[in-house]
């Protein structure tokens, strides 16, 4: 068995002022490949992920994705908590 698992993240500075976006690839729980939105493309961080990385990068529809405005950072009106799916990438 094999798992591949996407995991995307948001980290906020200041509040909202400042927000990092992460999108990052698992494979066997090792992770291969991440996009981070203060680097703007993707890097491989192993031998495995060099070749999705490398696609990727060559897609422009896929970077221009990744680093335009992914979601709005909203807080759950029930709990107060900020949606861990949204948020923006820079």
């Amino acid at each position: 068995r094999f798992l591949w698992q996407p995991k995307r993240e948001c980290h906020f500075f200041n509040g909202t002022e400042r927000v990092r976006f992460l999108d990052r690839y698992f494979y066997n729980q090792e992770e291969s490949v991440r996009f981070d939105s203060d680097v703007g493309e993707f890097r491989a961080v192993t031998e495995l992920g060099r070749p999705d990385a490398e696609y990727w990068n060559s897609q422009k529809d896929i970077l221009e994705d990744r680093r335009g405005p992914r979601w709005t950072p909203t807080a759950d009106t029930t709990t107060g908590l900020w949606r861990a799916s949204q948020c923006s990438g820079e």
